[in-house]
């Protein structure tokens, strides 16, 4: 894109498309000049009231609704960087996040009434703006002020989930964020006639990217989803609104391929991320939509987030990440920074525009992320012959019984096939004999019961001795973070737990 940041891009957008529908919530329509509206009485509030700087951190503390895109270019427009924080996190976990990211500012929401008054006798100096503040009718004369950010400076400050240790602040410049959703625009073939449905939440990087900045740069709509926690509605406000692209997670997938007979998807495209796509999950979601395609891509908040995509007019290779997007290159190297050969693993490395600027706050941690102008994923894989990528597993995932490397997504895909298992996770335990065994958790689902020994004896069919999980574990759900990947962290406390 050529506007000089996301502020200027929205402004043009905005204008251009004046008279569309952006964003469709349950039975409202929000257009474009409406959501231009709220962005810059947003921004305006923002550098009066709020006085903010540029280049301040301002974070946005809300549950999915249209007032988070207004919160989001509001703060870009008066200059300053958007954190968005996860909604489920406990006020102590915020506090964290504000402490680290010098946030003075928070925008949220009534619904979270209690827990910002938990935050705000942590952090006394926290001054918070509800966005119910915002009034119904706004002076039509008001105008998006304009930032003067350039491309290399700091945009949005995403927070990783932390899975070890303290979650990190990638920096996220504007260059990186306009280079990611171009990039998307390419691959995905948007038009202004697509409806992106939003089902994850918010805050979360994909969605920022390909669900929010994506579809508004290039004159389509938002479908927002009001809840997951209804399925049944959700479905029916996908199916009502006549979304073209869903963007979400495995798990929803599954659910999709379970549809009723009758009951057909409008949609041109799927995409999975966020996580890893068991081929168990493609195969049922291909035979019950023949017609829709399923994608799998993969990314990181490190990476703005989307590195790779399988193409969407094929070949769709089942267990690829697919093909890097234009402007991007993955490469596969070993611990000493060696590029590897076709079909051997090693860490996944990106290298191109959407690449973060660093962690905030934590050059140490940068310069081990960022090696020689590569970002190290912390992901293993290799590249195919016919230049499709493969993510094998989370590098500090992989178990080594006897000291032979075993990636737990591969016993992981073997449990996926066997009936009634819904969900499945591998972690490894210390074995004093063998140094670590793998563990199985799963959960099933309903009406199934589970036998281990026939359950093994399937796993046998299929793996090494070395690889078979110790023990099988039966949940009624693994845990999960907000953006449904499972936690394996929880998973080892369960094990140290007994």
């Amino acid at each position: 894109m050529n506007a000089e940041n996301l502020s200027d891009a929205w402004i043009v957008s905005a204008r251009l498309n004046a008279a569309r529908t952006a964003v469709y919530w349950a039975e409202h329509e929000l257009g474009y000049r409406q959501l231009y509206l709220q962005s810059a009485w947003m921004a305006q509030r923002l550098m009066g009231v709020g006085g903010v700087q540029p280049g301040e951190r301002v974070g946005i503390w809300l549950k999915n609704r249209p007032e988070f895109i207004a919160a989001l270019f509001g703060i870009l427009a008066a200059g300053g960087v958007a954190v968005p924080i996860n909604n489920f996190l406990k006020p102590a976990e915020v506090a964290y996040m504000v402490a680290d990211g010098g946030i003075r500012l928070l925008i949220t929401e009534e619904g979270l009434g209690e827990s910002v008054t938990a935050l705000q006798a942590a952090c006394p100096e926290l001054d918070v703006m509800r966005v119910e503040e915002m009034p119904g009718e706004i002076d039509p004369g008001l105008e998006l002020p304009i930032s003067g950010r350039k491309r290399d400076q700091l945009a949005v400050l995403i927070y990783t989930s932390g899975t070890t240790g303290q979650p990190k602040g990638a920096m996220l410049t504007h260059g990186n964020l306009l280079h990611n959703v171009e990039s998307c625009r390419q691959v995905l073939a948007v038009v202004e006639l697509d409806r992106f449905v939003l089902m994850l939440p918010m805050f979360h990087s994909f969605m920022l990217t390909v669900c929010i900045l994506l579809p508004l740069f290039a004159g389509g709509s938002i479908v927002l989803i009001q809840s997951l926690q209804a399925p049944k509605q959700a479905l029916q406000e996908m199916l009502h609104r006549r979304g073209t692209v869903l963007p979400a997670m495995a798990a929803l997938f599954r659910t999709l391929a379970n549809l009723p007979a009758g009951m057909e998807l409008p949609l041109r495209l799927c995409v999975s991320g966020a996580g890893p796509l068991p081929m168990e999950i493609l195969r049922a979601f291909n035979e019950r939509h023949p017609n829709t395609p399923l994608i799998e891509g993969y990314g990181l908040s490190e990476a703005s987030p989307v590195v790779t995509v399988n193409p969407l007019r094929g070949p769709w290779v089942a267990g690829s990440i697919g093909l890097p997007i234009p402007g991007v290159e993955v490469s596969v190297q070993n611990d000493a920074g060696a590029f590897l050969g076709d079909g051997v693993d090693g860490e996944i490395c990106v290298r191109g525009g959407n690449v973060m600027a660093g962690y905030w706050n934590a050059p140490d941690k940068t310069s081990e992320t960022l090696v020689g102008g590569w970002l190290r994923t912390g992901d293993i894989g290799h590249r195919r012959p016919d230049g499709y990528f493969v993510i094998t597993d989370r590098k500090k995932d992989m178990l080594k019984p006897n000291g032979i490397n075993v990636y737990p997504r591969e016993i992981e895909e073997v449990l996926y096939r066997f009936p009634g298992v819904r969900e499945a996770a591998v972690v490894g335990e210390p074995c004093e004999r063998r140094g670590e065994r793998p563990v199985a958790f799963v959960s099933l689902d309903d009406g199934h019961s589970l036998v281990e020994t026939e359950l093994l004896q399937f796993l046998r069919q299929e793996l090494a001795e070395f690889k078979l999980p110790r023990r099988i574990h039966t949940l009624s759900a693994l845990p999960r973070n907000a953006t449904g990947k499972i936690l394996k962290t929880r998973l080892r406390e369960i094990l140290l737990e007994g």
